[in-house]
């Protein structure tokens, strides 16, 4: 296919990061915006970004952008864009997608309206009456926002967040694209010693060794488009290379994890092999209570468990009280901590060097990072 505008949709906080890393990836014309970044590309970009993208949800080709405040208007709206380039005469295109503060609130009739506007437009350019939809899938994804309607085709399939190494998981998991972001705010160098003191299923420890050693999260996994005929095998193939060729395997990153669960340790070790970077984790059980600063330099990230999610106010905020006493500010250390508690530098003991607001699911956190 010819260059076409593509979205990556991301938590609202990485916008930054998302757009940062598709800058490197020499994407053209980046442009983040709420909950989103958009770029341009061709068909070596789209699986760039697919295979790369450690911070996004997915990939989609952003077929147009207009306003609706009828189904008239999003009917002709719809018909009006270039089904044709993507859509072949026997291919299927399922609808989904999401109406949010908009005159257009009913997702069922939306779903109908854009479904019939793509038949009538392609019985138009293929001269047939009906499609029999027995070839490759299109999901079309389509947001409605404040009456702005937005109509893309995914090109991911299941979410980028999804890397495969996760089949399980401890309560409450953070999401992989989360914690590749939360290393990039603290700058993991690919020399780090780094350390989760509450590794749970391991997740910040295998984010942050992919991260350090330039591993591009999906290139172990398949995309949706791969199965499109009008994007070349050879594309994906020579991408993959591509990627295999940037990992620093040389790199001295080293990571230990702590639990005092010994069914997290276990997991994490587990799921850190199913990454391809056991060899450079370690994990043990042991109390938070027991965290030791050894070395010159050391770079801690972690997650605990918090009242919405796992333990009550008073044991939460007596946790990051041994976090205050056990995390010491010393040359060549630094700590980041993610909660959605507003009094974590009160019980803590001190205010963040940084902050920055981030979502953990649908939960409101900062990611309080301490580094003077």
């Amino acid at each position: 296919m010819d260059n076409y505008e593509l979205v990556i949709p991301c938590l609202l906080g990485l916008e930054g990061p998302v757009a940062d890393e598709l800058r490197k990836m020499d994407a053209k014309n980046v442009r983040p915006q709420n909950g989103r970044v958009l770029f341009d590309g061709s068909d070596e970009m789209l699986a760039r970004a697919n295979i790369c993208s450690r911070y996004g949800e997915r990939v989609l080709i952003n077929m147009g952008s207009f306003v609706a405040q009828s189904f008239e208007e999003l009917f002709q709206g719809v018909k009006g864009l270039p089904w044709e380039r993507v859509i072949g005469r026997k291919d299927a295109f399922p609808v989904k997608g999401a109406c949010l503060s908009s005159k257009l609130m009913s997702v069922p009739d939306c779903q109908s309206i854009i479904k019939k506007a793509v038949v009538e437009r392609l019985k138009q350019k293929y001269s047939v009456s009906w499609f029999e939809e027995t070839g490759t899938k299109y999901q079309i994804q389509f947001l409605i926002l404040k009456d702005n309607v937005s109509v893309m085709v995914d090109t991911t399939g299941v979410p980028l967040h999804k890397r495969g190494y996760r089949a399980n998981a401890t309560a409450a998991p953070i999401k992989e694209t989360l914690a590749a972001a939360m290393a990039y705010f603290s700058r993991v160098r690919h020399d780090a010693n780094f350390i989760d003191p509450m590794c749970g299923s391991g997740t910040i420890l295998i984010e942050a060794a992919l991260y350090a050693l330039n591993i591009a999260p999906g290139v172990h996994r398949r995309f949706e488009a791969e199965r499109w005929t009008n994007v070349s095998g050879g594309v994906w193939r020579k991408e993959r290379t591509r990627a295999r060729e940037l990992e620093m395997h040389s790199a001295a990153f080293t990571a230990h994890g702590y639990d005092i669960d010994n069914d997290a340790v276990e997991l994490s070790l587990a799921n850190a092999e199913k990454a391809g970077v056991k060899t450079r984790i370690s994990v043990e059980n042991r109390n938070i209570s027991d965290f030791e600063q050894s070395g010159e330099y050391g770079c801690v990230i972690c997650n605990p468990p918090y009242g919405e999610r796992l333990l009550d106010v008073k044991q939460s905020e007596q946790l990051y009280r041994t976090m205050g006493e056990v995390f010491s500010g010393r040359r060549g250390w630094s700590f980041s901590i993610i909660s959605p508690d507003d009094d974590f530098e009160k019980c803590f003991g001190r205010k963040a060097d940084k902050r920055r607001k981030l979502y953990n699911g649908m939960i409101k956190c900062q990611y309080y990072m301490y580094f003077k």
